[in-house]
């Protein structure tokens, strides 16, 4: 198959970007599920945007800058934040419908407050932002004659050609079916990466399966530059229950007014940070983590019972009906909860279009490291990074098409298309025991606070694993479940490899052996790349 522009996911990045290039190209969109289901799906709290009267661009950059930790670049801070405006009116023009309210004579948007930030500027549809708004892009996506979505579509390695100078670019990717098993390549002009992130890396984690790290791998491997893969996101509280996988609760709660408290029924964060419940994710995730560690108890508690019931009817709908659903009635009680892996703050570096710096591979989202979020991600800036770098990078391809070189099919690689043995399916047990181990490992070693020894100790036991991914690549038949277990272990890997790298303590990364650490050194972007350990290079 070939196209001008290959979109890999079907978040808000990858529908966005797909909606403006089908302006002036054919768009192929590839999802690794159904098209609906993505990251940006389960995106409960909303989109960050200063258009309330009390607020300016000036306070919610400083607000970024603060949760940050000292990372942020501060021009791609002051990029999106002027941008929000006007990706917020091209979402309402599309048919996104913000919950508003009625003041006096006038209907404003209804503006929610979440951690770090100092105004209400988080705009939603009452508590399930996300799923409406990827309502629309796929609508939007499928109404389209010059986009095509090809579901249950896994990528499993980019692949480079020579642009007419003879230099190399990415020249698309190898995807694999996943109902047929067939792995086909799909040649374009330019490759859009816009993955999601990792979260399924950790054992307890509010993303849904397919957030396995595969844009990051494959850029990883095809020689792409990865960022500041040490800083992965905790959100503070997901319901903690058997049934429940971690489900999300919304920051949104807490910006309302939810309180944390001990099983004993004390309040904790009043002595943590001056906004208690509403400091910044990483400090609450951390405040959390300590208390379980130092009572023993395996949650503590989100107390909206001081809250008007039908405040809470209404604000938040969803969230009340699956806690009910639980068994669990907020209204009446608090509702335990638990931190759980949530964001990629980091991913593969990019310039302020979504450039790699590999020509013709583009990436935007949550598998990109913009240099927005630095050290810790302001909550409800993530859609809004999406939003902004899809427009950026559509519209640099815009300038360029006349000047891109055309697609140019490439081979498949023999291991992608190796025969099945009698044996070899017996050996998926394999598969399956290396994914778990691989989630168990990094919740244990490289989870909310971490040390050297961890770190060292999960390195030794994720390059083993790599040699038996290695040989089950080489020696069994390519399936989904083995190709996002080759995936999952690359990114452990670069995640551990980053986190030995930064010594010192900042923002999402705690290291015990270099606490209250602030060194000059480390005030710049960690970088991977496929060289810098041998061993990591497949």
């Amino acid at each position: 198959m070939t196209t001008d522009y290959l979109v890999l996911g079907s978040g808000i990045a990858g529908l966005s970007f797909a909606l403006e290039a089908s302006q002036f190209g054919h768009v192929v969109v590839a999802t690794k599920r159904e098209a609906e289901e993505s990251n940006t799906r389960y995106a409960q709290g909303g989109i960050a945007s200063v258009m309330g009267k009390d607020d300016s661009f000036e306070l919610h950059i400083e607000d970024t800058l603060q949760a940050g930790a000292g990372l942020c670049h501060r021009d791609i801070v002051d990029l999106c934040v002027r941008s929000a405006p006007e990706r917020i009116r091209w979402l309402v023009d599309l048919g996104v419908a913000f919950s508003t309210v009625a003041r006096e004579e006038s209907v404003e948007f209804d503006f929610g407050r979440e951690g770090g930030h100092s105004r209400r500027r988080v705009l939603h549809v009452e508590d399930l932002t996300g799923r409406e708004i990827e309502r629309v892009l796929v609508e939007r996506c499928r109404a389209s004659s010059n986009i095509t979505v090809l579901e249950d579509t896994l990528g499993i390695d980019l692949f480079l050609s020579a642009d007419p100078g003879g230099r190399a670019r990415v020249g698309g990717a190898f995807v694999l079916n996943r109902n047929t098993g067939d792995v086909v390549s799909i040649a374009a002009r330019a490759t859009i990466l816009a993955t999601g992130g990792a979260g399924k890396v950790y054992l307890y984690t509010s993303n849904p399966d397919a957030a396995t790290g595969d844009g990051v791998a494959m850029a990883y491997r095809a020689g792409a530059r990865v960022a500041n893969m040490e800083f992965f996101q905790f959100h503070p509280t997901c319901l903690y229950h058997p049934k429940a996988k971690s489900f999300l609760l919304s920051e949104a709660l807490r910006g309302e007014g939810g309180i944390l408290r001990r099983l004993d029924g004390q309040r904790f964060m009043e002595g943590v940070h001056p906004l208690k419940e509403l400091a910044p994710r990483d400090i609450v995730a951390r405040a959390i983590d300590a208390e379980m560690k130092s009572t023993g108890d395996d949650h503590v508690l989100l107390d909206m019972t001081h809250l008007p019931r039908a405040f809470l009817e209404q604000r938040f709908p969803h969230l009340l009906g699956t806690c009910l659903k639980y068994g669990i009635d907020m209204r009446q009680e608090p509702v335990p909860v638990v931190p759980a892996a949530h964001y990629q703050c980091g991913g593969v570096q990019v310039d302020d279009r979504g450039r790699s710096c590999l020509p013709g591979l583009y990436a935007i989202g949550e598998v990109a490291c913009t240099g927005l979020h630095g050290a810790n991600r302001l909550a409800s800036n993530s859609l809004l990074e999406g939003l902004v770098f899809a427009h950026r990078a559509a519209e640099d391809l815009r300038e360029a098409r006349a000047n891109l070189p055309q697609p140019a099919e490439a081979a498949l690689p023999a291991w992608m298309v190796n025969g099945a043995t009698p044996s070899s399916r017996a050996e998926s047990v394999m598969v399956s025991q290396d994914w778990d181990e691989i989630r168990r490992l990094m919740w244990n070693y490289v989870g909310i606070v971490r040390s050297n020894r961890r770190l060292m100790a999960a390195r030794r036991r994720l390059d083993l694993l790599h040699g038996e991914v290695h040989e089950y690549l080489l020696s069994t038949p390519l399936t989904p479940d083995l190709a996002e277990l080759r995936n999952l272990c690359r990114v452990a890997r670069l995640i551990v490899e980053s986190s030995i790298k930064r010594q010192e303590t900042r923002g999402l990364h705690v290291n015990l052996d270099y606490p209250g650490t602030d060194d000059d050194r480390f005030h710049s972007d960690t970088l991977l790349w496929a060289g810098v350990r041998s061993e990591l290079v497949f």
